[in-house]
């Protein structure tokens, strides 16, 4: 499979990925704070969650491919994105003290879908041709 083929789906994964869990966050952000942090929310948790679940609908819809290839600002959005949310997770953990039962798992996701989209990310913000691009 070649590089842009690979680039594309690893795209579409994590940015599903990113519209279920905005979905969650908007239907039932208390469930959701409660299996991946171990806390309830207060209203103004609920109320952020939910915003946050907005905005991770808009980061799925803005990413998603639309024709042969990913692009490269969807490509490096979607790597910076899990790879801060890897770090951030992890720190919630080890430093925050949180303990839900999904957390060290969405951290691993996350730095896994990092770790697979670096190579397309650095080849989008160095001076190499876009992504999509390689057989022009």
């Amino acid at each position: 499979m070649n590089h842009v083929v690979i680039a594309k789906k690893l795209v579409i994964v994590s940015a599903a990925i990113e519209a279920a869990t905005g979905i969650a966050l908007l239907a039932v952000p208390d469930l959701v704070a409660a299996i991946l942090l171990g806390v309830a929310l207060p209203g103004s948790g609920i109320a952020v969650a939910r915003l946050t679940g907005i905005a991770l609908l808009c980061l799925a819809v803005a990413c998603w491919p639309r024709g042969e290839s990913a692009t490269a600002s969807a490509i490096a959005a979607l790597f910076l994105y899990n790879l801060f949310a890897a770090i951030y997770l992890a720190y919630l953990r080890v430093g925050g003290g949180y303990v839900g039962y999904l957390l060290w798992p969405a951290c691993a996701l996350h730095a896994l879908l990092a770790l697979l989209l670096v190579r397309s990310a650095y080849a989008s913000v160095s001076g190499s041709k876009p992504v999509g691009a390689e057989g022009q």
